[in-house]
This record gives structure tokens, C-alpha cells and sequence, in this order.
């Protein structure tokens, strides 16, 4: 149930990523079974993601007592990344995704208290990966730490499954958000009422689908992103005989006849997907649109792959004032996400 006043109401709204931070968050990833036989693997090119990071902004690491932070240093000091804008958190999560699990920040500048967190549900992705008792309180410990007012709507939401224009316009899929694992007790207009009080946006867009392999029932960040007010990033599928041709040619159709709220068309930019990539017989979710807009770059996972530097051409030409990187997530996708689901950014 919704109780007033809410974060909309009290005038704050979620920026968009490509808007300035202070910090990015990150849980230190831990769980062997989210990289099973793998997950030693990971850590270079994590850290090497911390490193990049460092270089425009704070980043803040959830880790679980002092012996994970001693580990975490001595990847990050391999890595060559700035220890001086590193800080540690003693918060103990079950697993990484901190873009699902992490604190959803608001702002409201001309306010006296600048920012709030929204602490949504979490069930790890309708109820799969038990226990997830400790991510889902993260955003609250957060909160306590920086004395910053917390809000708890009470219902199921993953920072993963939507995405911002900053100028009031949320995006997100009917396969995730609808899902009966998340919240089978509301349909899509109460759903919409929670984003728009939560979240501080005018309009709710919708595509349908998601890519195969992704285990979160299909995260927007895997398929469209705003790199500004009016322009989105969708990937597309080449190749007309996988399984995500028809697919993602749906959401391309979709995106197509959408308004925003001035009633402009969105400006569409075409981004190819990877070649699949297969491990132990299952088909991960490799996507370039799983990129982190940070305060100095756009951290794009790469996937060892030919397709690779087209894909950070398209994504450097939509981003004239950073530098695009990638970065090999041919390792760190086998734990079924990458750069983006990794992180959450805290606005200045």
C-alpha cells in the first residue's frame, strides 16, 4: 500500500546514470555458486572495473568483515586502482548485485536533505537463489550510515529492471516487472503507481521482452538504455536464426512507436549483440548493453569476441565527453550479469 507522503510527493526523483556522482556502490562478490569452479577468475578484471571507477569518482564496497577487505585490497593494489578512493563498508551481502540489491538514491536539490534512499523488496529475482536475507537490507544499513531518511514501499523492484532519462521518463520490460514471482498480488497500473512515487517520473514505457540466459526474467539493462534525455541504446540480434532476433526485433518495433513526455520520438542508436557465448551447456546472457555510465567513462563488458570494437564505436559515439573502455566479461558473465548489474551509482 502506498502511504504518503511519498518521495514523488516530497519532490525528489532518481537521476539518470549519465548524471553526475559522488560514488559508485559495489558488493564484493563472494559467492562461489553465482561462479561455480570460476569465480577466482573474476577478480582481475573486477578490480580492474574498481580501477577504472576510482579514477572519477568514490567507490563504496560492501564487504563482509575484515578478512573480505583484506582480500579485496590485495586484488585491487594487483590492479594498480587508487586505494585513496576506495572505502569499505562492514555490510555482509549474499551475493555482488548490487544493482538490484543496492540503495536506490533520489535528490531533490533544492531540498534541506538533498538525497533518500527507497529500499525496495528483494527476493533475488522471484525466489531463486536463496538465502538473499542480507542484500535486501543493504539499502537501509546504507541509510543508517549516512543519516540519510529511508523509504520502503514493501513490494518487489530490482534496480536492474529499470532505467532513467532523468527528465521523467522510466523504461522497463513487461517480462521482469509482470512476472507473478515479484508481486502477483498487483497488475501493471499499481505497478506503474509504485514506480511513479518511488522513483519521482511522469511516464512509465514498456517493452516486452528480454534476452536468453538472463535468470532475472528480463532486465532492461541487458537490452535498452538512455545514454540521454531522449536517446536509447537497444540492442539488436543480426543474426536471424538465434533465439533473440525475433525478440529483440519486438522490443526494436515497440521502441519505435513510443512518445516521451514532449512528445518526441525517441532518437533509436542500433547495437549489435555478442556471438553466444556457451558454458557448460547453458547460454549466458552476454550483452554490450550491460555498460556503466560513469562519472569520467562508459565501462562496457567485452566478450573476446569481432564484434567487440563496433559495439564500443557505437556506444563511444553516443557518449562525446567520456571515454568508452572495455573491459573482458567473458569471465565475470558466467555469473549471468556484468558491469551494470554490478554496480549503483549514488548522485551527487
Amino acid at each position: 500500500m502506498i502511504t504518503a507522503p511519498t518521495p514523488k510527493e516530497l519532490g525528489y526523483y532518481f537521476p539518470a546514470e549519465f548524471a553526475p556522482h559522488v560514488a559508485t556502490w559495489l558488493s564484493w562478490p563472494h559467492k562461489e555458486a553465482s561462479w561455480p569452479g570460476k569465480i577466482h577468475t573474476i577478480y582481475p578484471y573486477y578490480a580492474r572495473f574498481v580501477k577504472e571507477l576510482a579514477r572519477g569518482e568514490l567507490v563504496r564496497i560492501n564487504v563482509a568483515d575484515e578478512a573480505m577487505k583484506v582480500f579485496a585490497i590485495g586484488h585491487l593494489q594487483n590492479a594498480g586502482a587508487d586505494l585513496d578512493k576506495v572505502e569499505f563498508f562492514f555490510h555482509p551481502t549474499n551475493d555482488a548485485w548490487c544493482r538490484d540489491h543496492g540503495p536506490a538514491f533520489l535528490i531533490n536539490p533544492g531540498a534541506e536533505q538533498r538525497k533518500v534512499i527507497v529500499d525496495w523488496s528483494y527476493n533475488a529475482w522471484g525466489d531463486k537463489y536463496p538465502p538473499y536475507d542480507l542484500d535486501d537490507v543493504i539499502p537501509t544499513l546504507v541509510g543508517n550510515h549516512f543519516n540519510i531518511p529511508v523509504h520502503h514501499p514493501g513490494i518487489v523492484m530490482e534496480g536492474g529492471s529499470v532505467e532513467f532519462n532523468g527528465a521523467g521518463t522510466l523504461m522497463t520490460s513487461t517480462a521482469c516487472l509482470l512476472n507473478p514471482n515479484r508481486n502477483p498480488h498487483l497488475n501493471q497500473q499499481q505497478i506503474e503507481e509504485y514506480l511513479t512515487n518511488y522513483y519521482g517520473v511522469e511516464q512509465i514505457l514498456w517493452v516486452d521482452e528480454g534476452i536468453i540466459g538472463d535468470d532475472t526474467d528480463g532486465h532492461i539493462d541487458d537490452t535498452v538504455r538512455f545514454v540521454n534525455e531522449d536517446t536509447v541504446l537497444t540492442v539488436i540480434e543480426e543474426n536471424k536464426s538465434d533465439e533473440n532476433y525475433a525478440l529483440l526485433q519486438h522490443n526494436l518495433k515497440q521502441l519505435q512507436q513510443m512518445r516521451l513526455l514532449n512528445g518526441k520520438q525517441l532518437n533509436i542508436v542500433e547495437l549489435p549483440m555478442p556471438d553466444e557465448i556457451i558454458w557448460e551447456d547453458q547460454r549466458l546472457p552476454a550483452s554490450y548493453a550491460n555498460f556503466y555510465i560513469a562519472n569520467k567513462s562508459v565501462i562496457v563488458p567485452t566478450y573476446r569476441c569481432d564484434k567487440d570494437e563496433k559495439a564500443l564505436q557505437i556506444i563511444q559515439d553516443c557518449f562525446p565527453d567520456r571515454e568508452v573502455l572495455g573491459i573482458d566479461s567473458t569471465e565475470i558473465i558466467w555469473g549471468l550479469g556484468s558491469f551494470h548489474c554490478l554496480s549503483q551509482q549514488e548522485p551527487l
